[in-house]
């Protein structure tokens, strides 16, 4: 049977010239514009963020007909359309993430500083709510993406490292892999780095923190490699620390400690985390020491 293939261009024509029907509980999701990055950007006001944010996607330039394709999620670490940490679509399309391996490339916005997770009684901050109950299935239903854990990837340094982790741990049947670059990890209060208005209290952030989610889930990731973290600039206490605690609890994971880079989207450390995410799992598994 010959393979046949769309082009970018009569992809969007076809698919993407979709809005998705509101109604009072359903996010309203415009049809895609290009933006200056070259993504797909869709407009999103959704109960669960304040105001409008968006749902940028970069496809493969080439798409064949009927393939499903991987998703990477590329995580923000700053609310809205903030750049002082980089151009993380920029970033990916440089390395040309998209084409090289085969990825939908999709970034999130959010109304306030992403943490990803839900405040406690502001309804208006549900970071975990609006990436899983609106980002991946307005992205499943609208892209040839596939609908499996194997083909949900989340990728995010700093706050949005934290983020991949504790997605993916709080959501092990949803999401595939997560790789984090230079997180704070280790965290045990949410007292720093503008967490306070997003978990609000202790009793809330201890739903979050990525240690006693390695611990709780342990049994659910121990023998996959499915979390890969590397450091650093700023945090590497927080990656050896971690990196004791999976060893001792017998998580196999990849772990990669330097080079220092900075603090920063484009200091090149993405495109060694996307790497370690699509390798074979034997090639990248570490076990413990």
């Amino acid at each position: 049977m010959r393979r046949t293939s769309i082009t970018f261009t009569v992809f969007v024509s076809l698919v993407v010239s979709h809005e998705t029907r509101p109604s009072a509980a359903d996010p309203k999701i415009s049809e895609a514009r290009k933006n200056e990055s070259g993504c797909l950007a869709h407009a999103v006001q959704s109960v669960f963020q304040a105001g409008t944010t968006e749902i940028r996607v970069l496809l493969p330039d080439r798409l064949e007909n009927g393939k499903k394709y991987k998703v990477l999620y590329v995580l923000p670490v700053e609310a809205g359309g903030g750049q002082r940490w980089g151009k993380a679509m920029e970033e990916v399309r440089s390395h040309n993430v998209h084409n090289q391996h085969q990825l939908i490339c999709v970034y999130p916005t959010f109304s306030h500083l992403p943490w990803y997770a839900d405040h406690p009684t502001n309804q208006q901050i549900r970071q975990e709510s609006y990436f899983v109950k609106v980002v991946v299935p307005f992205v499943e239903r609208t892209y040839p993406a596939q609908r499996d854990s194997g083909g949900r990837l989340l990728v995010g340094f700093s706050k949005s490292g934290w983020g991949a982790f504790s997605l993916l741990l709080r959501h092990p049947d949803l999401f595939g892999k997560a790789a984090a670059w230079d997180a704070p990890l280790d965290m045990d209060a949410p007292n720093r780095f503008g967490m306070q208005g997003i978990f609000a209290t202790q009793e809330n952030f201890l739903q979050y923190q990525i240690t006693a989610l390695l611990k709780r889930e342990a049994d659910k990731v121990r023998n996959e490699t499915r979390l890969i973290h590397l450091g650093y600039d700023n945090f590497r206490n927080h990656h050896l620390a971690i990196e004791n605690l999976m060893n001792d609890l017998k998580i196999l994971h990849v772990f990669r400690d330097g080079p220092k880079r900075a603090h920063a989207w484009n200091s090149g450390w993405l495109n060694e985390a996307v790497q370690l995410l699509m390798q074979q799992e034997n090639d990248v598994t570490k076990g413990p020491n």
